[in-house]
């Protein structure tokens, strides 16, 4: 079984323009691709493992990164579809957001901070179901640091390649703004509802 790249149904964006996320659609097209040609070559050394030892390592080491790359992005993009939509302040997740972290504007904040954490990566809102509770967490690239068998709620890409086309480097904090102007946040409380579970 081979992974497709998912569509998305993303309008004009404020701030983040047309051709960024299609460039950026590209990039993930090129991680669903690497994902199956990976899993392929992995079948195929895996037949001789002992003499592929060395290959196999390597390539399951790529793999992690190719795979949560196709994941990652299809929780941003997601969160784009429909265009707008505030957030609605009497859901679940605006609740558990207020318990967990004090108030919905701290943990606002504080997510911002963790978006602007110098180097490439993602800002990550997951969902512990262990312990019931939310944690705040960057990822490096697109796979270090993720947090075992938690559930992601909101994923904001922070590489170059998700803002350079519409504002510098220097500039990234313009960026996590925007991307928060364009948040479908019915998106983000069923991504919530469906960690729950």
């Amino acid at each position: 079984m081979k992974y497709e790249p998912q569509t998305f149904n993303i309008p004009a964006l404020n701030g983040i323009s047309v051709k960024t996320i299609e460039e950026h659609l590209k990039l993930y097209a090129g991680y669903v691709k690497n994902t199956n040609l990976i899993l392929e070559k992995i079948d195929g050394l895996a037949k001789d493992s002992e003499a592929n030892a060395y290959v196999l390592g390597e390539l399951q080491r790529r793999f992690a990164f190719e795979f949560d790359g196709m994941r990652n992005h299809e929780y941003y993009f997601k969160s784009f579809e429909g265009g707008l939509i505030p957030l609605n302040t009497e859901e679940e997740l605006t609740k558990a957001i207020s318990t967990e972290f004090g108030s919905f504007e701290s943990w606002f904040a504080r997510f911002k901070a963790v978006a602007m954490t110098r180097g490439i990566g993602w800002a990550i809102l997951y969902y512990d179901p262990v312990a019931k509770r939310l944690l705040n967490a960057w990822i490096d690239e697109q796979h270090l640091g993720h947090l075992t068998g938690l559930q992601v709620v909101l994923a904001l890409d922070m590489w170059e390649h998700s803002f350079m086309l519409d504002y510098a480097p220097s500039e990234k904090k313009k960026y996590v703004e925007v991307f928060f102007e364009n948040l479908n946040w019915k998106v983000v409380e069923q991504n919530y509802k469906t960690a729950q579970k």
